[in-house]
């Protein structure tokens, strides 16, 4: 038997329930917290492709992470962050060690927040430049 049940999105915080069950699975961690500045590191290990480098589908996961997280904050209370629209550019590989996304406001609105992702490796080489909008709406349980 099937659980049609849906929770409601968390608020967000450090806790693996912020950072929903692909990033945990990914290994992100949330480091900083604001609408104005979002910052997550995650291991290069465990979210490659077959060659050994860094898979680009994790750098743009990476980004949506901290892009939705930033953009939560924003909305506020009783409303949700959906990603509606993503771009990413891959700069470098990344064969070992860990990456740093950090998600900067582009326009700050009512029903729509755009950041900026960068992301770097250990070195602070920039290893892939993001672009994430997200609808801000009420949450859906009237929360």
């Amino acid at each position: 038997m099937t659980d049609n049940t849906t929770s409601s999105p968390p608020t967000p915080t450090t806790d693996d329930a912020a950072r929903g069950a692909l990033a945990s699975r990914m290994g992100i961690q949330l480091r900083e917290l604001s609408a104005q500045r979002t910052v997550a590191t995650m291991p290069v290990e465990g979210n490659t492709q077959p060659y050994g480098l860094l898979h680009g589908g994790a750098s743009a996961a990476l980004a949506e992470t901290v892009g939705s997280v930033a953009a939560a904050l924003h909305a506020g209370e009783g409303r949700i962050a959906v990603g509606v629209d993503l771009s990413a550019t891959h700069h470098r590989p990344v064969r070992e060690g860990e990456v740093t996304a950090v998600a900067t406001p582009l326009s700050l609105g009512r029903t729509v927040a755009s950041y900026d992702i960068t992301i770097t490796d250990d070195r602070g080489r920039r290893v892939c430049t993001a672009r994430l909008t997200c609808a801000l709406r009420d949450r859906p349980d009237g929360r």
